[in-house]
């Protein structure tokens, strides 16, 4: 494969998918193929959405297309936000509304416990697959760290003193949702490659 379009329109999630895809494929972005930033998302579930969005894009441009769905799940508010984490305190999404709803909806909650976890969909010649990715964390007291984006500030992996935000992009790529799902995706890729 050469070619891969990237079907998100958030900026932070190119980065890190850029990043984790490495030099030897080209990513295009969305605006590359001519298409709009913000794909449909209508499904109920993060595979839902990330194949929606791969299949329109390929759909549009016919050249191999990678979409992400990123879901954080708290324990304590059933699995929420989940889906619809982008849009938890409404159709803006607003990163930093959604932090201060979710900060709110988790006072005097003491069990924190959360994961976030990411769907990847590939759609190409060759059909449709799709890869997860979950890591396992706590949601803070309050935002911690200027980096990353999302939930990054409130999210805390198991086994870490730091939030994603206040971790280096290396050090999040090294463990994040995101990265395990790409990793998978990257070993399809090159199975692919070899036969």
């Amino acid at each position: 494969m050469e070619r891969l379009v990237l079907c998100t329109g958030n900026a932070g999630k190119i980065t890190e998918l850029r990043a984790l895809l490495g030099t030897t494929i080209g990513v295009l972005s969305l605006s590359d193929v001519g298409l709009p930033l913000d794909l449909p998302e209508t499904g109920t579930t993060l595979v839902a959405n990330a194949l929606q969005k791969a299949r329109f894009a390929y759909e549009r441009c016919g050249i191999a297309s990678l979409a992400d769905d990123t879901g954080l799940e708290v324990d304590a508010l059933n699995g929420a936000p989940g889906v619809y984490s982008a849009r938890y305190a409404g159709e803006a999404k607003n990163p930093e509304a959604n932090m201060t709803m979710l900060i709110q909806a988790m006072d005097g909650r003491m069990g924190r416990t959360a994961r976030f976890r990411t769907v990847l969909a590939l759609v190409t010649d060759n059909g449709e697959h799709t890869f997860e990715g979950t890591v396992e964390g706590s949601i803070t007291l309050a935002p911690r760290g200027s980096g990353g984006f999302g939930y990054d500030p409130v999210f805390q992996p198991m086994g870490h003193a730091l939030t994603f935000a206040e971790m280096d992009a290396a050090t999040k790529n090294s463990m994040s949702h995101r990265a395990r799902a790409m990793h998978a995706a990257l070993d399809h890729l090159a199975m692919l490659a070899r036969r």
